[in-house]
């Protein structure tokens, strides 16, 4: 007994002493990193000269976080979780039924999305309601259709597409040009923005068919910059870096209209006080719809001979052509469908914002919906749906997170700092969550059982 309580000292001490190691070298990799970006600000004086503004205790607190962090994780977190994953491994397995959250959680999270509106109505008034009705909902819910386009590509086809922000512009200037121009009216326009975009997808996947990788990669890459330059310099159409405004509000089939000059305004005819609360709540419902659609879509088809074409591309192209399927097809089908989604959210970001400009439409877009289809797990629609409103929903709460200039300083401006805890973030969940937010899927196919199958037993994390 005497000998394991030194042997359990001794493993103690030395991992106290190299918690502390490294915890001093992530303070001088802290130090090295910040020192630059935080620790020195420019700024100018009243004579309109450059000088520097030091902010050492600014820089302080982020070293320590970055002390702290690896000490506690190093000491503690770390060996916590390996005793928990060896206890896990030395108890008997026993298949634990689901909860009931589990096996609900689609249907329980339909609901709490149908009642979200008046909740925040309730909560805030109207006018009170439209900051969570429109950048807590229905951003988040363009970025679930763009990021389930994109999971057709990438998560079932296995096409890495770093572009997709270019069928994204298709759809708003689509939609944008063709109401401008011609009249026509939001819900001709919504199927329309689709196919044009569907049409790019198909223009983009024939050069790409034998490219694969990181070549497929660069080559997508740049026809999302091609498009973007286009709006840039085409300015007789697209009127350029100036951007195409007083775009054409949706209607309710074209019954109420929620112009306000309109006879036949939402508002007048029903008799309520004029508020622009009600199109945005009418829009959050459209975006929903327009998800569950996408939703039904993409389930649908994995269940068809095409979707279950995609899984054998995604796992192995060549044992997929000995199979006799025609890849071809299977590679322009799935370019087409996930740009027929990616323009579809187009057109209704236009007529959210009412206004469209190529710096909307930059590469980062592209990126940002990328990460959000691997942190979920690439092939999981809730997954997808669940890192789209942490990603999205959560920069958009560090705008309302005013207090942390008590802690910074008054000149602290937390969105600035967006994508640098994005960033963390994504570290943190691809370190401790390697397969995505969602790490198994079941399989479209199955012989006698269906089972779930784990993001280990499946190739890059694909399942």
């Amino acid at each position: 007994m005497a000998n394991i309580s030194q042997t359990n000292e001794a493993v103690s001490t030395n991992l106290m002493a190299r918690a502390l190691r490294e915890a001093f070298y992530a303070g001088l990799v802290a130090l090295g990193l910040f020192v630059l970006f935080v620790g020195l600000k420019t700024d100018q004086n009243i004579l309109n000269e450059l000088i520097l503004v030091q902010r050492w205790g600014l820089l302080a607190i982020f070293v320590a976080i970055a002390v702290v962090g690896r000490f506690l994780t190093v000491a503690y977190i770390r060996p916590w979780f390996e005793a928990r994953k060896a206890a896990k491994a030395a108890a008997p397995a026993v298949e634990r039924e689901a909860g009931f959250v589990t096996r609900n959680f689609t249907l329980l999270a339909v609901l709490a999305l149908i009642v979200y509106p008046p909740v925040m109505v309730g909560l805030f008034g109207f006018q009170g309601s439209l900051k969570w009705v429109d950048n807590f909902g229905i951003q988040i819910l363009i970025y679930v259709m763009l990021a389930w386009g994109l999971n057709i590509v990438v998560g079932l086809a296995g096409l890495l597409d770093l572009g997709y922000v270019a069928f994204y512009a298709v759809g708003a200037y689509s939609y944008a040009l063709l109401s401008s121009y011609f009249g026509l009216s939001f819900w001709l326009l919504l199927p329309m923005a689709g196919i044009l975009a569907a049409a790019w997808g198909t223009v983009l996947g024939f050069p790409v068919l034998r490219l694969k990788g990181d070549y497929l990669a660069i080559v997508t890459l740049a026809f999302g910059e091609i498009i973007r330059l286009v709006l840039i310099n085409w300015t007789e159409v697209t009127k350029g870096t100036f951007g195409i405004s007083g775009i054409a509000k949706a209607s309710v089939f074209g019954i109420w209209s929620f112009d306000v000059s309109a006879a036949n305004n939402f508002a007048k005819v029903f008799g309520l006080p004029m508020s622009s609360a009600y199109y945005k709540i009418f829009l959050f419902y459209l975006a929903l719809a327009l998800c569950m659609l996408a939703a039904f879509v993409t389930i649908r088809l994995r269940r068809m001979p095409i979707g279950r074409a995609w899984e054998a591309l995604r796992e192995d192209e060549i044992a997929c052509r000995s199979l006799g399927i025609n890849t071809v097809t299977t590679k322009l089908t799935a370019f087409a469908t996930g740009a027929m989604f990616g323009g579809i959210a187009g057109s209704f970001f236009a007529v959210r914002q009412g206004f469209v400009s190529p710096e909307s439409f930059v590469f980062l877009e592209s990126a940002i919906i990328l990460a959000i289809v691997v942190l979920g797990g690439m092939g999981s629609l809730v997954g997808i749906a669940v890192a789209a409103t942490v990603m999205i929903g959560g920069t958009e709460l560090l705008r309302e997170m005013n207090f942390l200039k008590q802690i910074f300083g008054p000149d602290f401006t937390p969105e600035l700092y967006r994508m640098l805890i994005f960033g963390l973030a994504m570290i943190v969940v691809m370190v401790w969550k390697p397969r995505g937010f969602v790490g198994s899927r079941e399989p479209t196919a199955f012989l006698r059982e269906r089972k779930s199958v784990s993001g280990s037993f499946t190739k890059e994390g694909h399942g």
